[in-house]
């Protein structure tokens, strides 16, 4: 998070804050539309899509839930609900 000093606002909006914090710091979060969603930036979120449909294809070439998790280092559990949940 990046420190801005407060004299970029217009006067009017600086001393409506002020009324509410004077000498303190407030926090302005992203609006809702702008914000990523988990992994987008990062890639995870297309790693984990990629490692899934992985784990589709052996599943639907014939291994096994335990094989698979096995193999991904995931809990029985955890393969069965990638491997049952819808796309």
């Amino acid at each position: 998070m990046k420190y801005i000093n407060a004299d970029i606002l217009p006067e009017d909006l600086l001393r409506e804050v002020q009324k509410y914090v004077q000498g303190g710091m407030v926090y302005i979060p992203i609006p809702e539309q702008s914000r990523k969603k988990w992994g987008e930036t990062s890639g995870g979120r297309t790693l984990l899509k990629q490692r899934n449909d992985e784990i589709r294809t052996c599943f639907s070439a014939g291994a096994s839930i335990h094989q698979l998790s096995d193999q991904f280092c995931l809990s029985c559990d955890s393969i069965k609900k990638i491997v049952y949940s819808k796309k």
